[in-house]
Order: structure tokens, then C-alpha cells, then sequence
């Protein structure tokens, strides 16, 4: 079904495979002659220069701003942004000195959609994102009108573009453009017209062939994917390349509902060859200029491989809570009770709540997992030809009159109209289908949350712990599971029994997408390149600009305020999503929520540390720092001084050069969310630093650099024991910073004395460096502004 290829390999001509390290110039010819294809028109330096021949090569040069191939600095062609990433990036902005959106900068409105929590701070957010599109010169999609990748998908994306948004779903590579999802500061960076800077990263062809079967949709094939490679990071932080005889057998819209999962196979990004359906679809979308005809050079060389064979893709289900955790829905109904029971237990220990039953397994009737919820939804789910697929299979048939219900999100009101007037709006509704309009709730837990002890089967993009809306500090816990919008039309046929779309009869539909373009021009202010400095931005009462942030001090103390051990930890368990999605206007107010559903402790003891910080700011600015008047700030500081008596020079000088903060310990934190308040709410509550084995992704290490914060890794076998309430020193780390530095020297300190260890700070650039000794970026560009 998937096999990977762990070493480089040439494409030949889009068709052939090889081994890159073994094979020459005339094996390349002869293998081409034994399949009846033409030679190499290219002579043997072919081979030398086929690195640069894979699509993405060929798009990230033509977008480089660097000299330096192997260290790019990227201008993206368009941005964009949603309601609860854009207030926070406009301020950002506009305090590091934004005039005018130099890019088309896209800000949807489909994540607090609803407006349903906090009173009027949801929609006082969308107001002010249309007055910084009318002042600055944006695009402002209203609320309803289409979630934030539908909307790009139809009027933004094109062949050899690039686009960047603070939305980890940012994914357009089967319209030919190479999507980055990634936190806000880096959308400001771009505002401000400085560059997006990575190492050249590594390509990894995705070669596809055959065909799916009947009741096998892009979900199937997407979950399918991330099983093969997501645990063994096999495309973490690469660009997966699409490519082979496979595509030609996909519709577009099929194509992009694989591309929008890559997302979690940890990968940076994606890109496909491009072909007449694709030119068809941009057609359709009123605009053909955007197509361009992408494909790899004759002879291209790729880092790795995975080989997929279409055809022996079954109906899938991801299980609870990773959309790795994925099974043929096949294998599930044959071994229920011993699947369930392993996900209840894995379940259990990252729930780390003795007082949630965690129970899968009580579902199970005649030997199948019974559900209680569906949901079609959003960037993954509510594309029209899903909608229609799911149509054709309850067509005369009915979701049933018990607990099980089904709803359906169209991904944009265009799509919505297209339902309507084609009929499918009838034949889902007759079924007993709920209709919404567009919006990313089901995706993010403020929309369709299921009840107590409830498993929702979800064609969307994740389904991490509490991803449904259940809150476990008020004794709730719920689940999703990830399945493709055929099986859950399938299963909602069957009442809600686990059931494969390939187990049901049901024609494939017929009904032809229309796209009508009047709904957004009456509804969608377009202002790029049209600012009105004029205009004043207008604010809610929830709206606050980022707090004061020093930069870096010579010297840092820092306390362990949270230690978690798991796997992975996610963004939602660093800051989670739903109803927290209001506060995101204001930091103060989203910061009470980091780790609320994972160290529940962690404000009150980030709180408590910070304020000591806060008086060592208070001693310092009112002369008064010979000697600490807290009895707490004195006792840590004398923690630093061991035995020696030290004089009131030697605390005074300690008390200027020493910060205080907290830092947490997460194995491999940062998988999902681009939502840069992951790290921002830390750094808000007085956090310094993260120690992490390793990090999930970039988009979160870079989070983490641009609001000041020290990314520390230590490799597993110089972990120490950390414990909460443990203290880290870690003397001269400024200069360190400067210096370049990748190996630091701490200190342990806690009841079993002080002991040496290290840290290390790989890859960081002179830029990131610059940002961490500012404090954050705002510091950063205030800097340079003076």
C-alpha cells in the first residue's frame, strides 16, 4: 500500500523511480528502452544538476531573496490570516512601524464565527480586522462567507506562488502552490517586507499510482499517509512532492483534500505536478492566468520517497487522539475489542486524569464501534465533492431518529450555493443532514460539541484530546475520530454502526461543480493596494497590545513550572483551542488559560515566579537593590552564592544581571496548531525558555525565537531528572547567545545540591539570535526603528 524510500532517488520523465546513489547515466537509457520509452534528451551532467530539478526547487529559488541557495530568505506572493491570529499580527505590526500591506493579505472570519462566547469581543475582533483591510490595504472575507482555505484555494492560489498563513493548514499544493503554515510573527516579517528564512530543506517525492476504489475518498488516502510516516518523521519539516501516473486519476478537488493533511505528517510544506484538470479548476474559479504547468525536470533527484499505490487504499479511521492513530475501518470491525482496548489505555496515560473514564470500548454493538456524532466540515471536509459523495450515499436513506447526527459545512458559501442549486442541499436534508454555513468550530472545538462520553466521527483535519470542545476540568471527556466523508455518510446510513463507504452501494456523483463569483464580490471588501491611512483602527474593549518585555539578562534563573514527559505534546495542551479562541485579542486574558487542560497548575506557579521577577524589576528601578526585601526573592537568590557570604556589591550586581523566569520540559512540544500564543502566553507569564528533546515542528521553535523565548534541546542521553520547582541557572547566557553558542552551561539546583549539565541551541541564525537578545520581535524592530 506505502512503502517509504529512506535514501535519494532520481524521478526519470515523471515515471521511474531509481536508486540516486547506485545508478548511472546508461542505466537510466537502458531501463527506458525496456519500457519503450524515449532516451534522455539531456546529456550525463543531467545528474549532477538534478537537485534543482524538482518542482519545489525550481518555485522556493524563483521566490529566494538570498545569494545563498542553501540558505533561503523567502518573500511569499500572498498572506493570510483569521480571526484569531490577525488582531494580534496587525498589532504586532503596526507597533514595529507597519505603513501598508505590501502583499495581497487575505483575513477570513471563520474560526469565531459564531460570535457566541465573551459577549461582543468576537465580532468587536472582525471589526477591527476591516478597518486595518481598509487602512492598510487587505482582504476582508466576512464572517460565513468561507473558511480561511477555501477562500484561498479559490481566488488566491496559483501555479509557482507561494503563500504564507497563520494557520497551520496552509496548504495549496495541488493548485502548483507551495503553502507554509506558520505562527504570526512570521506573517509580520513579511508585512514589514523582511524575508522567511530556512535552511534548503530536503524534498521527498510522494509518488502516486493507481487508482482508489469505490467508497475510498482523499481522507482515506491522506490518513493512510500519516500513519507511514508521521512517528518516524519521515517528512518532518521536508516539502512532499507529488508526483506519477497516479495523480491523472484524481480530481482536483480530491487532490487538495490530500494536500490539506500533510499538515500532519509534520512536513513544511507540499507541491504537486499540475495538469488540464488543474487549468480547469482555476478556470472555473475566473482565473486561467493563474494556472501554470508544474513538473519535475527529465531527470530530478529527491531526498527520499514514498511509494503509494492508490489502489490498495481502503476506508479509513483515525482513532483517538492523533491522525496517526489510523486503521482500515476493515481491520477495526474485525478486531474491535483489542484496537479499542489499546487506544483506551495509550488514551488514559495522556489524559493523565484518574477521574476521566476513558471508554471506547463500551461502544461496541454486534461486534462494532457505535458512534454518536458526524460532522463534514471545513479546509478537509466541506469541499463540494465531498458534500456530494455523502449526498449520493443517503440519498432515500435517513441519519436515523436516535442520538446519532450529522452535520454538514459547506468549506465557503460559493460551494454552499453550488448545493443548493444543484439539489444536493434537498437530498441531505430530507435525510435528516443538518446544513450549516461555513465555518472551522467542528475542526477546533466551538462548533458541534458531543455529549459527555461521546465519540464523533469527523471528516476535518485533527482530533488531539479535548480537539471536540469537552472541557476535563469539569469532569467531560469526548473524542474524535478522523474518517472520510463517504464512510461517515456510510455510517450514518447504518444509524451511526461503524461502516465503510466500499460496504454500501451507492453511484459515484455525477452532479458538475458551478462556481458563482457574485457572492464574494458583494460581500468581500478588496482593498489590496487601495490603503487608507486615514482610517482609524477600531477597538473593542478586549483588544490590548502585547505587554512590556525586557530583552535577555546576562545572566537567568529559571524555575520548572511544568515537566511533561509524554510522546508529543500539542499546541492545544500548550494553549488550548475553542472557547480560548475569544481571549486571543488580549494576552493577559488568554495567558490564565496555558495548560489548562494538561498542567492545570502551571499559571498560579508561573504567576507566583513572575511576580518575584516583578519586584527584582521594582528594587532595580527604585535604587533599592543592595539587598532583596522579599524574604523568597532573598532565599533563591542565595541559592546562586552556594556557601559564600556575599556582600551587598555581589547581590546588588546579581540582582541587575540575573532575570528570573519560568521554563517548562516537554519531550517533543509543538505538533499542530501554527498558533504562535503556543509560546506568546509563556513568554507573557514570564517564561524564558523551553528544553525539549527535540521540537515538533519549526513552526513552533520559531515561535518560540521570535517572542524571545530560548529554544534548549538536550539529546536523551543528557536528560536530567527534571522535577517542578527545580531551578536551572544558566550564568553569561547573553553573551553566549551573542557569541553563537550552541553548547550553554547550566546549573540543576534543588534539595540534592547543584550540579552541572548542558544545554544546546542549534541552528540559530544571526537574525534569531538578534530577536532573543531584543526580548521579542516588537523589541526587535523597535530597535532598528531608533
Amino acid at each position: 500500500m506505502i512503502e517509504l524510500v529512506g535514501k535519494a532517488v532520481y524521478l526519470i520523465r515523471g515515471k521511474l523511480l531509481m536508486d540516486a546513489e547506485s545508478v548511472t547515466y546508461d542505466d537510466i537509457n537502458r531501463q527506458l528502452e525496456q519500457q519503450g520509452l524515449p532516451l534522455l534528451s539531456a546529456g550525463p551532467d543531467a545528474l549532477a544538476r538534478s537537485k534543482s530539478g524538482t518542482i519545489a526547487s525550481q518555485i522556493l529559488l524563483q521566490h529566494n531573496q538570498s545569494q545563498d541557495e542553501q540558505n533561503l530568505k523567502l518573500r511569499f506572493d500572498a498572506l493570510a490570516s483569521h480571526d484569531i491570529t490577525y488582531v494580534g499580527i496587525v498589532q504586532t505590526a503596526r507597533a514595529s512601524g507597519l505603513r501598508e500591506f505590501p502583499v495581497p493579505y487575505v483575513l477570513t472570519n471563520c474560526h469565531n464565527t459564531l460570535c457566541a462566547v465573551g459577549g461582543t469581543i468576537n465580532e468587536d475582533d472582525h471589526v477591527f480586522g476591516l478597518s486595518a483591510a481598509e487602512r492598510y490595504g487587505g482582504i476582508f472575507v466576512p464572517a460565513h462567507q468561507a473558511v480561511i482555505h477555501q477562500y484561498m484555494r479559490e481566488m488566491m492560489a496559483g501555479g509557482g506562488r507561494m503563500i504564507l498563513g497563520s494557520d497551520s493548514h496552509t496548504r495549496y499544493g495541488a493548485l502548483g502552490t507551495m503553502g507554509v503554515g506558520e505562527g504570526g510573527p512570521e506573517i509580520v516579517k513579511q508585512l514589514l517586507r523582511r524575508t522567511y528564512d530556512i535552511p534548503y530543506p530536503e524534498v521527498i517525492a510522494v509518488y502516486l499510482e493507481g487508482q482508489p476504489g469505490p467508497g475510498v475518498g482523499p481522507q482515506d488516502v491522506a490518513l493512510a499517509i500519516i500513519k507511514a510516516v508521521f512517528a518516524n518523521g519521515f517528512v518532518k519539516n521536508k516539502i512532499m512532492e507529488f508526483v506519477g501516473p497516479g495523480i491523472a486519476n484524481l480530481t482536483v478537488d480530491y487532490r487538495n483534500g490530500i494536500d490539506v493533511m500533510t499538515t500532519e505528517t509534520t512536513c513544511l510544506s507540499s507541491i504537486w505536478s499540475t495538469d488540464d484538470r488543474v487549468a480547469a479548476y482555476l478556470g472555473l474559479h475566473g482565473r486561467p492566468d493563474a494556472y501554470r504547468a508544474l513538473e519535475p525536470a527529465e531527470i530530478s533527484r529527491y531526498d527520499g520517497a514514498i511509494r503509494v499505490d492508490l489502489s490498495r487504499i481502503e476506508p479509513m479511521i483515525a482513532l483517538p487522539f492523533h491522525p496517526s492513530n489510523a486503521y482500515p475501518i476493515r481491520e477495526l470491525n474485525e478486531n474491535a475489542a483489542a484496537i479499542l482496548g489499546q487506544v483506551e489505555e495509550e488514551g488514559r496515560r495522556q489524559l493523565e486524569n484518574p477521574k476521566l473514564e476513558f471508554k471506547l470500548s463500551q461502544k461496541i454493538a454486534g461486534g462494532r464501534l457505535r458512534v454518536d456524532q458526524g460532522v463534514i466540515a471545513g479546509c478537509a471536509g466541506g469541499t463540494f465533492e465531498n458534500i456530494a459523495a455523502a449526498a449520493a450515499i443517503l440519498e432515500n436513506g435517513s441519519t436515523g431518529n436516535g442520538q446519532f447526527a450529522l452535520s454538514v459545512y459547506p468549506a465557503s458559501q460559493p460551494v454552499n450555493l453550488a448545493v443548493i442549486r444543484s439539489g444536493l442541499a434537498e437530498r441531505l436534508l430530507q435525510a435528516g443532514v443538518t446544513l450549516r454555513t461555513a465555518f472551522c468550530g467542528p475542526c477546533f472545538g466551538a462548533g458541534d460539541v458531543p455529549a459527555n462520553g461521546g465519540l464523533s466521527i469527523r471528516h476535518s483535519t485533527r482530533n488531539f484530546p479535548n480537539r471536540e470542545g469537552s472541557k476535563p476540568a469539569n469532569g467531560q471527556i469526548a473524542s474524535v475520530a478522523l474518517m472520510d466523508a463517504r464512510s461517515i455518510a456510510a455510517t450514518a446510513l447504518n444509524g451511526g454502526r461503524l461502516t465503510a463507504a466500499s460496504e454500501v452501494s451507492a453511484p459515484v456523483s455525477a452532479v458538475a461543480y458551478t462556481f458563482d463569483k457574485k457572492v464574494y464580490e458583494n460581500r468581500v471588501y478588496d482593498g489590496y493596494g487601495k490603503p487608507h491611512p486615514e482610517t482609524e483602527l477600531k477597538f473593542g474593549p478586549n483588544i490590548a497590545d502585547w505587554p512590556k518585555m525586557i530583552s535577555l539578562p546576562e545572566n537567568l534563573l529559571l524555575k520548572m513550572a511544568a515537566v511533561i514527559h509524554d510522546p508529543v505534546t500539542t499546541t492545544d495542551e500548550l494553549i488550548p483551542s475553542g472557547e480560548t479562541s475569544s481571549y486571543r485579542s488580549n494576552p493577559l486574558k488568554l495567558a490564565e488559560f496555558t495548560l489548562g487542560r494538561k498542567v492545570p497548575q502551571y499559571v498560579g506557579r508561573a504567576k507566583d515566579f513572575q511576580g518575584l521577577e516583578q519586584e527584582r524589576q521594582r528594587l532595580l528601578a527604585e535604587g533599592t537593590a543592595h539587598e532583596p526585601q522579599s524574604t523568597e526573592l532573598g532565599r533563591i537568590f542565595l541559592t546562586l552564592f552556594g556557601d559564600e557570604e556575599p556582600t551587598p556589591e555581589k547581590v546588588h550586581q546579581t540582582l541587575v544581571e540575573t532575570g528570573l523566569g519560568t521554563v517548562i520540559f516537554a519531550r517533543k512540544p509543538g505538533d499542530g496548531s501554527a498558533r504562535e500564543q503556543a509560546a506568546s502566553c509563556q513568554k507573557v507569564l514570564g517564561g524564558w525558555a523551553n528544553i525539549a528533546v527535540e521540537y515538533a515542528t519549526k513552526r513552533y521553535r520559531s515561535n518560540l525565537i521570535n517572542w524571545g523565548m530560548l529554544p534548549f534541546v538536550i539529546p536523551e542521553d543528557y536528560l536530567p531528572e527534571f522535577a517542578v520547582g527545580d531551578f536551572i541557572y544558566i550564568p553569561m547566557i547573553r553573551e553566549a547567545v551573542q557569541s553563537g553558542a550552541a553548547e550553554i552551561q547550566a546549573f540543576l539546583i534543588n534539595a540534592d545540591g547543584r550540579k552541572p549539565f548542558r544545554l544546546w541551541l542549534p541552528n540559530l541564525s544571526a537574525d534569531d539570535r538578534a530577536i532573543i537578545l531584543a526580548g521579542c520581535l516588537i523589541n526587535y524592530y523597535g530597535q532598528e526603528s531608533k
